[in-house]
């Protein structure tokens, strides 16, 4: 530390490390002397090492399984590659404008400037021609995340509700769809059309890895085609504030073989089997008895319409649309503490549930998978 006069104490990075020859105060005391131009350059340096330093984390930003940088899929790709000419445009822009910007104090005072080639170079040439170069691939991007699909292809209905997501495989085996929440699964290498909507106020649903935004809105059907070029975890997210948990509302999705995903439909439309323990026939008895059946549909057991369908919710990855993992213990403590995790959210808190019949209930759907 260098003591100024009066004993403030300074720790100026810069100051105290420049090894310069060194004045005194009136107090008698010492401090560094440095000139202008060095005293730049140490913080031009100083400032340097940190713009390094932020730039070499930067690429681990680039991937993982919410980032439109790492594309796992063409929709994604086209975005990904629209992009990056529009970042190159807005360079391009940047260093003309200030170029331009520029021109009046380097050159030599004696010439007049060209102001008209300023207004119509600067202010219309330039944005019309990127324009004119931007737009219409921008709409052919758009046009491509849309394009029409064969006949027997994948389609899934995703409806948002406050504050989860309701999941329709309208090209299930069987009578009628099959239904999950929270969750959409889909076979790698193959296009695959959702139909958006919403029951309550507009939802936007985004899958940065593999495609762009779309709205969902009430009384309207979007539509928006994706697809998985490589097995993995995805996580969608509303990108519309729509309430209190907007925050809380995302989507697991997880794309797998055609084998795979054929199997996993089967199991979705298949009624969920009989409880095998005495554990899981009380558990069972518990959904029925505390009104669980009223609001949430397990397939074969009740046809709740209200909340999530539950059928295989022990094979989900989390509950309570992303606010926790999945597993029995996370259930349970969901069962009892929804508003607690989940403030305002429509389920509310079984916390006077005892505790023989919370573990039951909660081993019971565990074991749905």
């Amino acid at each position: 530390m260098i003591m100024y006069a009066g004993g403030m104490g300074i720790s100026d990075p810069v100051s105290a490390a420049t090894p310069h020859h060194t004045g005194r105060t009136r107090m008698g005391r010492v401090r560094p002397v440095t000139s202008p131009r060095n005293r730049v350059t140490l913080i031009a340096t100083v400032y340097l090492r940190r713009w390094w330093c932020g730039l070499a984390v930067l690429p681990a930003g680039c991937a993982g399984p919410q980032s439109a940088l790492d594309p796992a899929g063409p929709a994604a790709a086209s975005i990904d590659r629209l992009g990056e000419w529009m970042y190159a445009g807005a360079a391009v822009v940047v260093v003309l404008v200030t170029v331009l910007a520029l021109l009046p104090v380097l050159r030599r005072r004696e010439r007049r400037p060209h102001r008209e080639l300023f207004l119509w170079g600067g202010g219309v040439a330039l944005p019309l021609l990127t324009l004119t170069v931007l737009v219409p691939y921008i709409f052919t991007v758009g046009h491509g995340t849309r394009a029409p699909l064969a006949p027997g292809q994948l389609s899934v209905e995703i409806t948002g509700h406050q504050f989860w997501w309701e999941v329709s495989y309208r090209r299930a085996p069987g009578p009628g769809p099959a239904e999950s929440a929270n969750e959409l699964r889909l076979p790698i290498g193959e296009p695959v059309e959702l139909l958006l909507r919403s029951t309550d106020v507009i939802h936007s649903l985004w899958i940065p890895s593999l495609a762009g935004k779309t709205d969902l809105i009430p009384g309207r059907v979007n539509r928006m085609v994706i697809q998985a070029d490589r097995p993995g975890v995805y996580r969608g997210q509303c990108a519309e504030f729509c309430g209190r948990q907007h925050g809380f509302m995302a989507l697991d999705v997880i794309a797998m073989p055609r084998a795979q995903f054929d199997a996993w439909l089967a199991r979705l439309a298949q009624p969920a089997p009989e409880p095998a323990t005495a554990l899981l026939r009380a558990g069972r008895a518990v959904f029925d008895s505390v009104g669980c059946a009223a609001c949430h549909a397990v397939r074969g057991v009740s046809a709740g319409q209200f909340g999530p369908d539950l059928t295989l919710l022990g094979s989900r990855r989390s509950i309570g649309a992303g606010v926790l993992g999945g597993g029995m213990g996370n259930i349970g403590g969901w069962i009892a503490s929804a508003q607690h995790i989940k403030p305002g959210n429509a389920m509310p808190s079984f916390d006077r549930l005892p505790g023989n019949d919370l573990r039951a209930l909660a081993a019971w759907l565990a074991s749905l998978k």
